[in-house]
C-alpha cells in the first residue's frame, strides 16, 4: 500500500509500505478519506509538535475507512462498516507513526474485545483511541468526504465541554480557520451570545459571519482591544485562541473579565512563553486543551450526528478542496501556500 511520509527535513513523499497487521481485537480498514489538519499535520512536517520527534514519520489522523477484515474476537465491527479514526499503531518498514491515516489501509480496535482479554483501560495494550473509532450508520446524512470533518467537529465540541462554556455567556474567538469556524458555529448553537470572531483577512471574517458570529473583527484593519472594550468595558466571559499563537493568550488576558476564562486550543509551535497578566483582572482562569480525549470525542459524537442529520450542521460548509490520493502532494502544496478561500482540505481515496 501507499502512505504519506515526512522526513526530518520536512520533505513529503508517498512510499510503498506493507499493509498493517491486526490482532484478534482489531479490524483492517480500507481508507476512504482523510482530512488535512492545518494544525497537527503542519507542525509534524515542520518538526515542532510536542513529544513527536521520530522521523521519517507516516502522517494523518482524520481518517475514514471501510472495514474489510475483522479479528476473530471483534463484535463491534462488521465487514462493510464505515468507521472513523483508523490508525497505524506500530513502526512499519522503517517509518514511525504520526498516526498514519493517510495510508491506504489502517486499523481500528474493539474496546470490548480488548477488555475481554484483560487488556482494558489501564493496561499497556489498551488504546483509548478505540472509543473514537465510531461507526457511521447507513442512515447518517454524510458521505465519506464529509465524514472526515466529523473528527474536527468532535474534537472542538469535546474541548468546549472541557472548557465549560455556558449558554448566555459571551465569547471572543481568535481565528476563523477550520477549528475557529467550528468554535464559532458550535458556541452559537449552544446559546453563547454574543459570539465575536477575529481573523486577519476579510474572506475568513465573512466565513465567520456565515457560521453565526454576531460580530467579526479583522485584526489587520481594526484594533481588537479597542473594539471589544467599547462593547465590554469590564471584559468578556470567555476568550479562545483557536490559532495556536501564544501572543493571543496574552491579548486575551487584557480582554477577559474578572473570573473569566482564557482558553488555548491545540499545541502551539512554541511550547513556552512569558505570560503577562499586568493588564488582566486580579482573578481569571487559564485553560488548555492540547490533546483531545478520544473518550470525550466519543461522548460528543451523538450531538454532532444529531446536528448533521437534522441539517443544522453541514460538513461541506467547512471543506473547500477535495484531492484524490494520487494528488496528495498537491494538496499539501495548497496548504503551504495559505491561499485565500482555502478551508478544510480532504483527501479522497478510490472505493
Amino acid at each position: 500500500m501507499r502512505a504519506l511520509a515526512v522526513d526530518a527535513q520536512g520533505k513529503l513523499s508517498v512510499p510503498e509500505i506493507s499493509v498493517p497487521k491486526y490482532n484478534d481485537a482489531q479490524a483492517l480498514v480500507k481508507t476512504l478519506s482523510c482530512g488535512v489538519c492545518n494544525g497537527t499535520d503542519t507542525k509534524l512536517i515542520h518538526g515542532n509538535f510536542k513529544n513527536m520527534e521520530d522521523y521519517p514519520m507516516l502522517l494523518g489522523h482524520e481518517g475514514v475507512g471501510r472495514v474489510v477484515e475483522v479479528g476473530k474476537s471483534v463484535t463491534k465491527y462488521q465487514v462493510g462498516d464505515i468507521v472513523l479514526l483508523p490508525f497505524l499503531y506500530e513502526p512499519q518498514d522503517g517509518f514511525y507513526q504520526g498516526w498514519g491515516a493517510y495510508a491506504e489501509y489502517a486499523v481500528v480496535g474493539d474496546q470490548d474485545a480488548f477488555a475481554r482479554f484483560g487488556k482494558g483501560i489501564g493496561t499497556p495494550e489498551y488504546d483509548e483511541g478505540c472509543w473514537g473509532q465510531t461507526i457511521i450508520r447507513p442512515d447518517d446524512k454524510v458521505d465519506a468526504v464529509g465524514a472526515a470533518m466529523i473528527i474536527t467537529f468532535r474534537e472542538v465540541l469535546s474541548a468546549i465541554r472541557r472548557f465549560g462554556f455556558k449558554a448566555n455567556e459571551n465569547i471572543l474567538i481568535f481565528g476563523a480557520g477550520p477549528v475557529g469556524s467550528c468554535f464559532t458555529k458550535f458556541t452559537k448553537l449552544l446559546g453563547l451570545n454574543p459570539v465575536i470572531t477575529v481573523d486577519i483577512n476579510d474572506e475568513k471574517c465573512a466565513e465567520a459571519k456565515k457560521m453565526g458570529a454576531d460580530i467579526v473583527i479583522n485584526s489587520t484593519t481594526q484594533n481588537v482591544e479597542e473594539e471589544v472594550k467599547k462593547l465590554f468595558p469590564n471584559g468578556m466571559d470567555n476568550i479562545v485562541d483557536a490559532v495556536g499563537i501564544n501572543a493571543l493568550l496574552n491579548q486575551g488576558l487584557r480582554l477577559v473579565k474578572y473570573n473569566g476564562k482564557v482558553c488555548g486550543y491545540g499545541i502551539s509551535p512554541k511550547t513556552g512563553m512569558e505570560l503577562d497578566w499586568s493588564k488582566a483582572p486580579y482573578n481569571w482562569n487559564l485553560n488548555f486543551v492540547q490533546f483531545p480525549s478520544k473518550y470525550e470525542e466519543y461522548l460528543a459524537h451523538s450531538q454532532i450526528m444529531a446536528w448533521i442529520n437534522s441539517g443544522i450542521l453541514d460538513p461541506m460548509d467547512f471543506i473547500s478542496d477535495v484531492f484524490d490520493f494520487d494528488n496528495i502532494l498537491d494538496a499539501f502544496a495548497l496548504l503551504d501556500a495559505r491561499k485565500n478561500g482555502t478551508k478544510k482540505i480532504v483527501i479522497r481515496y478510490p472505493e
